[in-house]
């Protein structure tokens, strides 16, 4: 089993920043894709970024030169900067990670718990 534990969510004005974490833990191989997600009320859960274990990353349009990934693969964790924020950028986020247990298993995603970000306008 894995273990994903996110950090860093709040309330901010717009224009603010906040910066999330989430830690993996437990029976971990490898860790190939994280990435984060979000879902405000009453809408789908989406993509917000996403980034390889070689680096490669990918952006909602949304947050693009708003919201910066990074990964510490020492640490089995990504973050997310987040700047400029906007009263929409309000939802829970979610991160998730593609974890091999072992050298020849198949890859499995798993989900942090959710950490709520409110955006005051």
């Amino acid at each position: 089993q894995v273990q994903l534990v996110e950090s860093g969510g709040g309330l901010v004005q717009a224009g603010g920043s906040l910066r999330l974490s989430c830690a993996a833990s437990g029976s971990i191989f490898s860790i190939n894709a994280m990435g984060w997600y979000r879902q405000a009320p009453g809408k789908q859960r989406e993509l917000v970024a996403a980034i390889s274990s070689g680096g490669r990353i990918n952006y909602a349009d949304s947050v693009k030169g708003r919201f910066t990934i990074s990964r510490d693969n020492a640490k089995n964790t990504v973050y997310l900067q987040m700047n400029s924020l906007k009263p929409e950028d309000t939802a829970v986020y979610y991160c998730n990670a593609d974890v091999a247990h072992t050298i020849d298993s198949p890859v499995y995603r798993y989900w942090g718990q959710g950490t709520q970000v409110t955006v005051s306008s």
